[in-house]
């Protein structure tokens, strides 16, 4: 039996679009003998659809992509994820479902058990979970169906479940596993997914057939890197990330697999390209092409240009330089000569006198206080103003340049630098963000040297270094890491060596700037907790203090 594996890239709520996309790898799979093509988890509608689950007329555009694709499977079995209608009073009004078609009938439908809720995940809000599991009988062969989550709960130290639907299953003695996904990317999921996945080889005895969606849902990026295994439980093959892919598997191979198939798994390598497919569906699915950012001359912007290029095209990516009168003349030669390695277009608007206009206008007001942090805002949101200007007269969508590390700590300006359509590095820390620009360098010099190893700064006021209202990043990010991925409280990471007055300042740091987050661009999704739908905090709380 030849079994394809159909990782695809599909458009939230454009059925017309995901259906054609169904339909044309059915036809290369059917072109290429497979017996059975299997497409990933909610395919109809692409992943995840939150609360257009709620309208009727999106549930019933979904029905008809799925009589669309039954009327392809002649010849061909098609495996495809899909919402279904709970048809009882109780519970939820919908289940997230697995459907077995051939020969234009639905042999089976399969609905998840497992329902996450932790993370970006929401699946109970919208969906009944199983309470009955069965296989189907195809050519000969019984086949347990199941979709994403229903295989987590094997493989790791926490199990967050009290059921495995497998379990259930295995009463009807499948010969195989046919697992439909959509499992998110980051940078250390895919070796944690490969785990999981080997753990059901050796819990059941069976091979695995596991396809999961590819690209980017706004902040959401998935990776692919669907799989099949032997249940010797060797890997036969693992598709290519961040790229769609047909891969035809033949079950008599599965006898003896000796040698297994990988993707890399360096950590830059991952954020580097899903970052680059992170940008490019954000404005292919959106329906924009062009780009705009502010080029200081600092790292931050330089790694963003390059990756906005890499995703759209150095004829779409437009900067814009603005230097005061606190800018260094080597950031504006080094912003320059990004520029012109990248081919790109760079203009230079200078803010000194609109920056003097504000302050002509507002001293009668300020009271002759200091110069303080509010002289570096107005600045930000200067240059903010000038770049949502471009925007809105030519229709580029501006690019968030924040890192991690400065969005934790709430080290940005709303309405000025925190403007833009996406955040496309605000999931990377600055210590990242440095091992990013030399990955972007491991050929040739793209970002200039000097960016890369002069002091970091805003550049907002004369001689501003980030060392002098941050600890160094190296210190800064170790905390922020503990706190947010680790979540470690202030005792945990104290105890653990670090200064307890510079634990307690960062945390609180973190915690009072949250309602900058809420008010900032969706971020690109790279690490196992983003700001965004995957980390929940309150914005009115305290949570401070050592005990």
């Amino acid at each position: 039996m030849k079994i394809a594996l159909a990782q695809i890239n599909t458009i939230i709520g454009d059925f017309e679009y995901n259906t054609a996309k169904i339909l044309d790898y059915i036809a290369q799979a059917k072109e290429a003998g497979a017996d059975i093509v299997v497409f990933p988890e909610l395919a109809t509608t692409g992943y995840p659809p939150r609360d257009f689950l709620e309208f009727k007329d999106f549930i019933r555009r979904s029905e008809n992509s799925l009589n669309q694709v039954r009327k392809a499977t002649k010849d061909i079995a098609v495996v495809v994820g899909a919402p279904s209608l709970n048809p009882v009073v109780e519970g939820k009004d919908l289940y997230n479902s697995v459907v077995f078609i051939y020969d234009e009938k639905e042999l089976y439908r399969q609905h998840k058990t497992l329902l996450p809720t932790y993370d970006i995940f929401d699946e109970a809000r919208y969906f009944e979970e199983a309470s009955t599991w069965d296989i189907v009988n195809f050519k000969g062969k019984r086949i347990a169906l199941t979709v994403c989550e229903d295989l987590w709960n094997l493989g790791n130290d926490n199990p967050l479940y009290t059921i495995n639907p497998m379990d259930e299953m295995m009463q009807h003695q499948p010969d195989f596993i046919i697992n439909v996904s959509a499992s998110p990317f980051d940078y250390a999921h895919a070796s944690e997914r490969i785990k999981v996945l080997k753990e059901n080889v050796r819990a059941y005895g069976v091979p695995l057939f596991y396809v999961n969606h590819v690209g980017a849902q706004t902040d959401i990026i998935f990776d692919g890197g669907s799989m099949a295994i032997a249940s010797n439980q060797n890997v036969v093959k693992e598709l290519p990330y961040f790229e769609e892919h047909l891969e035809i598997f033949n079950l008599e191979d599965f006898s003896d697999v000796q040698k297994e198939i990988f993707q890399t798994k360096n950590k830059m390598t991952l954020i580097h390209d899903a970052l680059v497919l992170g940008i490019k569906d954000y404005f292919g699915k959106i329906g924009f092409k062009n780009a705009i950012l502010g080029l200081s001359g600092g790292l931050d912007s330089a790694v963003t240009a390059v990756l906005a290029t890499e995703a759209l095209g150095k004829e779409n990516v437009r900067v814009l330089l603005m230097p005061s009168q606190f800018s260094s003349d080597h950031s504006i030669k080094d912003a320059e000569d990004l520029a012109k390695n990248l081919g790109i277009r760079y203009d230079i608007v200078s803010i000194k006198d609109v920056f003097e206009s504000y302050l002509t206008s507002l001293n009668p007001l300020l009271e002759q206080k200091p110069f303080d942090v509010t002289e570096e805002n107005i600045q930000a949101r200067i240059r903010g103003n000038l770049l949502m200007a471009l925007s809105n007269k030519f229709g580029n969508i501006l690019l968030n340049t924040t890192n991690k590390s400065e969005m934790s700590v709430g080290y940005g300006t709303l309405y000025g630098d925190l403007s833009g359509g996406i955040s496309v590095i605000a999931d990377v820390y600055k210590t990242e963000v440095y091992e990013l620009a030399h990955y972007i360098n491991r050929h040739d010099e793209i970002i200039p040297n000097n960016t890369i190893v002069k002091p970091p700064s805003a550049e907002l006021r004369p001689d501003q270094k980030d060392s002098d209202s941050l600890p160094d990043y190296e210190i800064l990010d170790e905390i922020l890491r503990l706190y947010i991925e680790g979540r470690k409280g202030p005792n945990d990471i104290i105890s653990l060596g670090f200064d307890d007055k510079l634990v307690n300042r960062v945390l609180k740091m973190v915690n009072r700037n949250e309602f900058k987050r809420h008010q900032t661009a969706p971020v690109l999704r790279v690490s196992p907790k983003a700001f965004g739908m995957g980390r929940r905090m309150p914005i009115v709380a305290k949570y401070l203090e050592t005990k």
